[in-house]
């Protein structure tokens, strides 16, 4: 996978169930953006499955800095969240949440069966989510006067580059989105035109 490219999934996974012994563990996987996606997912769920005796999870956020979390709410130490966690690693996503529901069978399954059932929840979860590529992308404003239109309109359609919005007026600005790799290049290629002025927007 490039530096500039990460796997994640768009839309939250179909319910899956793994069960062992009576026991009965739910599989979620979410996309998630901010630790506020994440509570409200745990929150969704705990009323989902109000009378589940533990909702373990991991979660995984950023791109280029990641914050990572695992959970394992009760269960034995690293029995839960860390099972969770290894398969959003072997599975390369980011921007992800994980959640496995566990119901109680009355049968004990030991840590061996623990780490088992939440590592096969959370692979079940991933293998039911559709996981996409996206790319780092700069963001670029560009600002010039009418009159230089078609020079940058010129590099925009020969570089194939995404406009996010543009402003034409008798002042013109023009947001484009460039991939992280591509983003010097574009940047130095728009510096050097004369009457055109270039500046990032990305954090």
């Amino acid at each position: 996978m490039e530096n500039d490219a990460y796997k994640t999934i768009t839309k939250p996974s179909e319910e899956v169930l793994f069960k062992d012994k009576n026991s009965k563990f739910f599989g979620y996987a979410f996309p998630v953006k901010t630790e506020e996606d994440i509570k409200q997912h745990l929150e969704d769920l705990k009323k989902q499955h109000h009378q589940a005796r533990h909702w373990c999870y991991a979660y995984q956020i950023g791109t280029e800095t990641i914050a990572y979390r695992a959970n394992d709410d009760g269960e034995p130490n690293n029995s839960a969240g860390m099972p969770i966690y290894g398969q959003i690693q072997s599975f390369e996503v980011t921007n992800i949440l994980i959640v496995v529901v566990r119901y109680f069978g009355g049968v004990k399954l030991g840590v061996g069966g623990l780490i088992n059932a939440y590592k096969t929840g959370a692979q079940l979860a991933l293998e039911a989510s559709k996981i996409v590529t996206r790319t780092i992308n700069k963001t670029f404003l560009i600002t010039f006067d009418y009159k230089n239109m078609n020079k940058v309109m010129r590099v925009i359609k020969e570089k194939n580059l995404k406009v996010i919005n543009q402003k034409l007026e008798l002042d013109c600005q023009i947001t484009i989105s460039v991939r992280k790799k591509d983003a010097s290049t574009i940047f130095e290629i728009f510096e050097n035109i004369y009457e055109v002025n270039i500046k990032s927007l990305s954090i």
